[in-house]
């Protein structure tokens, strides 16, 4: 008895089909230099950790990606954060909120940083009244 031939699942003479993109990504994204804008501006000082706050709707004239950010920033968001959730290099989230910053559509702010040992004081005046109840 002979085996069986195994049949290639696609043909040679056609290439095989690309895997779906997962929902949300277009499939022929555009260029980050058309995202981005001119090159060579100042950009502002930004870190992954800056927060950014949005301080006004988006404007009819907005592009997408600029709109969507200020959809986003209805509460505080990290560069980082933004970055993620809109699958865009940080080089170029940089240059996004530079326009929007100059705009003042958007603000940027550091990140709350707490003290790693706390004031040995407050931490005697709540003992103290601990003691007291």
């Amino acid at each position: 008895m002979t085996p069986p031939k195994r049949q290639r699942r696609h043909p040679t003479d056609q290439p095989p089909p690309q895997p779906a993109a997962p929902p949300g990504v277009k499939k022929n994204p555009e260029r980050l230099f058309v995202v981005a804008g001119k090159d060579g501006a100042e950009r502002a000082e930004l870190d992954l950790v800056t927060l950014i706050v949005a301080s006004a709707d988006p404007p009819p004239s907005a592009a997408p990606e600029q709109a969507a950010l200020l959809r986003l920033c209805t509460t505080p968001l990290s560069v980082a954060e933004l970055s993620a959730y809109l699958n865009l290099p940080f080089s170029a989230m940089t240059v996004l909120l530079t326009d929007l910053l100059t705009a003042d559509l958007v603000t940027a702010r550091a990140p709350l940083v707490r003290q790693s040992v706390a004031d040995r004081s407050l931490l005697e005046a709540v003992m103290h009244g601990l003691q007291r109840l």
